[in-house]
Formats: structure tokens, sequence, C-alpha cells
């Protein structure tokens, strides 16, 4: 095992929707499945992906290998995000919120999920408009790229 798979084994999964989705062509319907999935390494490395297959197994996978391409690195501190952000994304607008020490997440479960896989342990979120598990997922990835350490903020400002 070389270094590369030795890093992308340290990240844990979280299938967070599947869907049976279907295609109308000229001899009927084709159907297929879309999975959407978390992964992250619960110290503050998070991605998702979304992957279509005809089986579920197969949808999953891809999804996997799609989200360990498009992994982000979440700033902390004091175990939580340093401040509060909103983000939109199609119909679902999210706050997301510092929480004091031994508050835990509360979240909704696709937010829950990216926390949980992020190693964010004390956070506070709500989701206005759409609760689509697809777009909640994106604007919380929005929502966490917009995040910076005091230190960079600071430095921003100078």
């Amino acid at each position: 095992m070389n270094k590369e798979e030795q890093k992308k084994d340290r990240f844990e999964d979280r299938v967070v929707s599947v869907s049976r989705v279907s295609k109308t062509v000229k001899g009927g319907r084709r159907m297929s499945f879309s999975a959407l999935v978390v992964v992250g390494d619960r110290q503050g490395t998070v991605g998702y992906g979304l992957g279509k297959a005809a089986e579920v197994p197969e949808a999953v996978r891809k999804a996997v290998a799609q989200a360990k391409k498009s992994l982000i690195t979440v700033p902390m501190e004091k175990q939580t995000i340093p401040f509060v952000v909103n983000a939109k994304f199609g119909a679902s607008h999210l706050l997301l919120s510092p929480a004091t020490e031994g508050s835990g997440i509360v979240a909704g479960s696709s937010v829950r999920a990216v926390a949980e896989l992020a190693g964010i342990p004390n956070i506070m979120a709500k989701i206005q408009g759409s609760r689509n598990p697809h777009n909640v997922v994106k604007a919380t990835f929005k929502g966490l790229k917009q995040l910076s350490t005091t230190e960079e903020y600071l430095k921003a400002r100078k």
C-alpha cells in the first residue's frame, strides 16, 4: 500500500441520500440510482460526491470516489467554527453558527453528517426554505468554504 492509498483509507464515508431515478426513453423507462455521500477524516477534512449507477452499491462507490476528489479543510477554533456564516444553494438557506463547548451538533441529518465527518464537535445550524438533502449539503459546503481562522481574517484586514 503506497502513501496515497494510506492517506485515502483514513476517510470515513456516510450515505446522506439514495434515490431511484428514471429516464424515459423510446422503449420505456430506464431505472437507476443516485447516491449522495459525504466523506471525512474527523480532523477537519471533508468532501461530498454524487454517484449514479444501475445498482446502489456501484452508485455509492462512485460517489465516494468523487467525494475524495472534492475535499476541503474546515478551519476550527475551540472545537467549533470561528464565526457565523450564511449560505444559500438553490432554495435552501443555511445558517451555521458556533456553539459553546459541550453543546454538540444541533443540526438536521444532512448538516450533521458533514459536521461529524469534518470533526466539528460543537455547531448549531438552521435550515430555512428547502430541506432537499442535495441542496443542504451543497449549502453547508458553501458556508464552510467561507470560513477562515481569526489570524487569516486579521491578516486580510491589514
